[in-house]
């Protein structure tokens, strides 16, 4: 499956109730998540595939798309519901939608 193929939508158009699962790595996470969001560092997402959300669609995210394009691609190979968000955490924060820290303060995306 090519990444043009894949179900894709933008940050900005992202639901406010989506489940999202975040791929980064820790230190973009500890930078700045959208709330709520699910970490599961790409590396990490073959080994603790049972902690990945049962949302349908789940909503991958990372820094701009390349990687959650890569784990979407692999979820739904699992035969699981999966949706790359084109642009990433770069986009979400371009967009407005809210950045936040471990403790819920503002964060910001590196």
């Amino acid at each position: 499956m090519f990444r043009s193929q894949l179900p894709s939508v933008d940050a900005a158009a992202v639901p406010a109730d989506a489940v999202l699962l975040d791929v980064r790595e820790d230190d973009e996470w500890a930078a700045g998540h959208a709330a709520g969001a699910v970490h599961i560092p790409m590396a990490e997402v073959v080994a603790r595939i049972d902690e990945v959300p049962d949302g349908a669609p789940l909503h991958v995210v990372c820094r701009v798309g390349g990687r959650s394009a890569q784990v979407t691609q692999y979820l739904i190979a699992q035969g699981r519901e999966a949706v790359n968000v084109s642009g990433g955490m770069l986009d979400w924060e371009a967009a407005g939608r809210p950045v936040v820290t471990g403790d819920g303060a503002a964060g910001f995306v590196v």
